[in-house]
């Protein structure tokens, strides 16, 4: 799965997912609710460099890929939006053509 960018990129939108719900879902309320904020510094973090490497990684797919530059927007919206990286993978990604 690691060996081509489209697999890369699916498991980076897999991954980033994940860290964006414990973001919004385990750290966030540890932080306001339980005054514990060194989860999200930790989390956060980590969200960070996923939506990066996943922003990056579905730019490079879409140059090699040649794929609409609309399916890149739609990568980048849906890293924006909770459960959003799963969407896409099942309706953009699973099917892609490459």
């Amino acid at each position: 799965m690691l060996s081509s960018t489209l697999g890369r990129l699916r498991v980076t939108g897999f991954l980033e997912g994940i860290s964006f719900l414990l973001l919004l879902f385990i750290a966030m309320p540890l932080k306001y609710m339980l005054d514990f904020p060194q989860a999200v510094r930790v989390i956060g973090m980590a969200h960070g460099i996923l939506f990066i490497a996943f922003v990056a990684l579905s730019a490079y797919a879409t140059i090699s890929y040649r794929w609409p530059v609309r399916i890149m927007f739609l990568l980048w919206l849906s890293s924006l939006i909770p459960f959003g990286t799963f969407l896409a993978d099942y309706k953009l990604l699973r099917n892609a053509r490459v």
